[in-house]
């Protein structure tokens, strides 16, 4: 049996204490080289480039991506990324500050929840479990709107258990409140999903386990009236200012999306299990003996560990729910880690407190194991790249990062079990701890070169040298970060992607949008064009004697040429 926190036991000092000391710790493990690298083609480029756009063209309603009508997501990440770059300057640090910054109150939102649920080391631990976990990390220094969907989904369903478990009163009422926040602005940042699914959640665990005389009062005149005032205004203005909002955003993002391959993102049932596994790394060996725990006595003790059944509640619904999705990407299950980071980090507290490291001798061996895996595999990518299939340059550039993250891991997993043994299961967890910062501080410095080629070099060549009156085109492909470096719009020949021109008659118009014949009959004409694209995707027309162009740049995989030199 956890011994929850009472409400008057710890000092106010010591929380602040607490989060501060997490702040600072997460602060620095997320900040760390968080702008050293350009921005990622095309998602975080996408994601950059339309608060650009929005800045540009002061229209705060309408989403647009190179300039066409973008109706996909509603805009509250988007303001968010239009605010940091205007108070922090353009760049990739400004770029993506928000994701981390949303990462970093998730850690912190899950230490308030676990400390409140199951004590102060509980808190800590749940705190340190989720920002060390591989999935969670990688997407603190992402630009996407999952970190931020997953914290403000998070932000209700902790303010529901949280809320029921105390008396009527402020306390509980400002709980509530934060239960219809937290799901507006998730809705305001994804969609539906973030009062559906959030919903859904408290409803099931409500309804099984018969926990509805814990539910009054719950505030839902007030709590209704402040959801609908944050969410209502934007979607009524998109809605009143694009005749094809609608469709496009009820029916094709909500629906076709998710009952349907149209974004042509299937994957197999197991999918996401597979992702969970890797992006618990190095605590996914210690979930079946904290959920053995927290669930002891089953369903005839369903009513003592009603708290824990609502986190493994939250979890398995929201797993299912993605994956009966017909569109699976790896992110899309981030929501589920911070439950995962409370049983996980619960627990532990509570075997740590007991002095039982043989407890632990399972999850760490499987770190072990894991360890030892990740760093053969990171060993053999950077000697053998066609065993991964990396070029043999990104190899070379990879060796002394890959070297010294393998090093990291082969150390972690032997002194862990050993200080196990002969210090105690704090020091080994503590290990655990220190293995995976180290191995992400030395993961930022191998980033630039994971990351695939982008156009950076040729945007900023374009916005250094490119008149008024020139035309600048993408050849065959539409490349999301050239727009956000280049701090413009372009043209795209034979090409469509992912831009909605279906949903903007104006775009459709506007001539920018053309053919190959077409292209063939302006490259000729008076006016100076700019074209990028793919050195794959040129070879025929860079080879045709008729087509007469001059070189003007070339990165890793792209090149730069105008017909004029």
């Amino acid at each position: 049996m956890f011994r929850p926190e009472s409400p008057a036991a710890p000092a106010p000092v010591a929380w602040s204490r607490d989060l501060l000391w997490l702040a600072l710790l997460f602060a620095l493990l997320f900040g760390f080289r968080l702008g050293s690298y350009p921005l990622g083609n095309p998602d975080e480029g996408r994601y950059a480039e339309i608060p650009r756009e929005m800045i540009a063209a002061g229209d705060w309603v309408t989403p647009r991506l190179n300039g066409v009508n973008y109706f996909e997501k509603p805009p509250l990440m988007y303001w968010a990324t239009a605010a940091a770059l205007r108070v922090l300057g353009p760049g990739e640090w400004s770029a993506r500050a928000p994701a981390a910054l949303f990462a970093l109150g998730g850690v912190l939102l899950t230490y308030a929840a676990a400390r409140r649920l199951y004590g102060r080391d509980a808190g800590i631990a749940s705190a340190l479990v989720l920002g060390t976990s591989l999935l969670y990390f990688a997407l603190a220094h992402i630009l996407l709107l999952d970190m931020a969907v997953s914290v403000l989904m998070s932000a209700a369903l902790f303010c529901f258990i949280l809320g029921v478990n105390e008396p009527a009163g402020p306390r509980r009422r400002r709980l509530f409140y934060g239960l219809y926040l937290g799901a507006a602005c998730a809705t305001l940042t994804k969609g539906l999903i973030g009062v559906l699914v959030t919903g859904a959640v408290m409803f099931l665990w409500l309804l099984v386990f018969n926990q509805w005389k814990r539910l009054r009062p719950f505030y839902l005149p007030t709590g209704l009236v402040l959801f609908l005032a944050i969410t209502v205004p934007w979607h009524l203005l998109a809605a009143s200012r694009n005749e094809t909002w609608a469709h496009r955003y009820f029916v094709y993002e909500h629906w076709l999306r998710f009952m349907t391959p149209a974004a042509s993102r299937t994957a197999a049932w197991w999918y996401y299990i597979g992702i969970v596994f890797a992006g618990l790394i190095p605590w996914v060996g210690f979930l079946a003996p904290a959920l053995r725990d927290h669930l002891r006595g089953g369903w005839a003790a369903r009513g003592r560990n009603a708290e824990a059944w609502f986190l493994v509640t939250w979890v398995v619904f929201v797993f299912l729910f993605f994956t009966k999705s017909a569109s699976k990407l790896p992110p899309y299950i981030l929501p589920v880690f911070p439950a995962l980071a409370v049983l996980i980090g619960a627990w532990l507290a509570k075997v740590v407190e007991a002095g039982e490291p043989r407890r632990l001798r399972f999850g760490f061996g499987v770190f072990s194991f894991l360890s030892g895996l990740l760093a053969v595999a990171l060993s053999v990518a950077v000697m053998r790249p066609a065993v991964f299939r990396l070029d043999p340059a990104q190899a070379l550039a990879l060796r002394p990062a890959a070297f010294a993250m393998a090093a990291v891991l082969v150390l972690g997993g032997v002194f862990a079990p050993w200080l196990a043994k002969v210090r105690g299961s704090l020091a080994a967890l503590t290990a655990v701890f220190v293995t995976m910062a180290a191995f992400f501080a030395v993961l930022q410095f191998a980033a630039p070169h994971i990351m695939r080629p982008g156009t950076k070099e040729l945007a900023l060549q374009v916005r250094a040298l490119a008149r008024e009156g020139d035309r600048v085109m993408h050849y065959h492909e539409f490349f999301h970060d050239f727009t956000y470096y280049s701090a413009r719009t372009v043209d795209l020949v034979d090409f469509k992607g992912e831009l909605e021109l279906e949903e903007d008659a104006a775009a459709r118009a506007s001539g920018r949008f053309i053919g190959e014949a077409e292209f063939r009959r302006l490259w000729d004409a008076p006016g100076r064009i700019w074209v990028v694209a793919r050195r794959r995707d040129v070879k025929d027309l860079l080879a045709d004697p008729a087509f007469h162009y001059h070189l003007l740049g070339q990165s890793a995989g792209h090149y730069l040429f105008s017909n004029q030199p």
